[in-house]
């Protein structure tokens, strides 16, 4: 809900740091794959209760996500580049819960399930809408140049970016906050495929 109206903030800066670095010779993929390990160290630091760090961490992560794009745009976007962001996303997007269930299995762990399971159903309806979109050659620009067709909701990057960062200044509150943003993950699953119902009706 938050990416389309923070981007025209975003973007400009991070245009010109992906400018510098793709000027070092420095591959977007690269980026991406920093950016993963950045955040799995976050995941790492959660479970050792370093949760300044981790949000430190987290903060590190997501700029080389923004940046990988920006790097890309200069060095020239590829498919496989678009599939290997995409797959980090995911793949740090569930060690931070995973991290936190681990932390304590015995306070976390249902609704840690709970909250993996809705972004498991948010993903699918993502990119099964996205594959559908391709297909149709449906275009957008609402969230930037990108190798897959995006679709807004009700959460978007930005916003589980600040509840991860949420989830580091109270970790105590990790169920009743995986819980809640669970749902609202659920509510956007369940309006992609609503509009989903509409778009692709034959």
């Amino acid at each position: 809900m938050l990416d389309r109206h923070l981007r025209p903030f975003i973007e400009p800066p991070l245009n010109r740091m992906g400018g510098v670095i793709a000027r070092t010779g420095i591959s977007a993929n690269l980026v991406t794959l920093i950016g993963l390990a950045l955040g799995l160290a976050a995941a790492a630091a959660v479970v050792a209760e370093a949760f300044a760090v981790a949000m430190l961490l987290i903060l590190a992560s997501r700029l080389a996500d923004g940046l990988d794009g920006a790097v890309a745009r200069v060095r020239g976007v590829s498919d496989f580049g678009g599939y290997l962001d995409i797959t980090c996303d995911y793949v740090f997007y569930a060690a931070i819960p995973l991290a936190f269930v681990i932390l304590d299995p015995t306070a976390h762990g249902v609704a840690g399930a709970f909250l993996l399971l809705s972004f498991y159903v948010n993903a699918g309806s993502f990119l099964g809408f996205s594959v559908l979109a391709e297909k149709r050659r449906m275009q957008s620009d609402a969230h930037g140049v990108k190798t897959l067709y995006f679709t807004g909701g009700l959460l978007e990057g930005t916003e589980t970016i600040l509840f991860f960062l949420l989830l580091c200044l109270f970790p105590d509150w990790f169920a009743p906050l995986a819980w809640g943003f669970g749902v609202l993950c659920l509510i956007t699953a369940v309006s992609r495929i609503l509009l989903a119902a509409k778009v692709f009706r034959d």
